[in-house]
């Protein structure tokens, strides 16, 4: 054949590698998955919780109350992180049980706030229909 008609084109190949974007994605990837439950896990309000060698797991609730220790005596009340009074938990407990029935309130407090104040909210949100609740806890070492 005349001409060179079998000879391929000098022509350059271009050509993106791809091999970088994938690392540093995979890197990105890796550092979300490792810090995401670190930032839900921690709770937007801090109270020294009691520790309890038994504590274990609570499922999560759709109703957490909070009860942080304000000086000098008393407490202050949060619904689901929220500043809230007790006529305003009161109408958030029954806005919940209405819709879920079968409702479990999550309660924390903070060490420092006397028992009995603690046992009034309980008895509360018991009155108000819920069955299930929980007392938080700070797993022993």
């Amino acid at each position: 054949m005349a001409g060179g008609a079998d000879k391929e084109d000098g022509g350059m190949f271009a050509s993106i590698n791809v091999t970088p974007l994938v690392d540093i994605t995979l890197v990105l990837l890796i550092i979300f998955m490792v810090a995401a439950p670190l930032i839900v896990a921690n709770p937007s309000i801090k109270v020294a919780l009691p520790k309890a060698a038994s504590g274990d797991e609570t499922q999560k609730s759709t109703l957490a109350l909070t009860l942080e220790r304000q000086d000098p005596g008393g407490y202050k009340l949060y619904t689901n992180g929220k500043a809230t009074d007790e006529g305003s938990m009161r109408t958030v407990v029954a806005a919940a049980v209405k819709s879920e029935p079968q409702l479990q309130a999550v309660i924390a407090a903070d060490r420092g706030i006397p028992y009995g104040d603690v046992m009034h909210v309980v008895d509360v949100i018991k009155a108000l229909g819920v069955s299930r609740f929980a007392l938080n806890t700070q797993a022993s070492p």
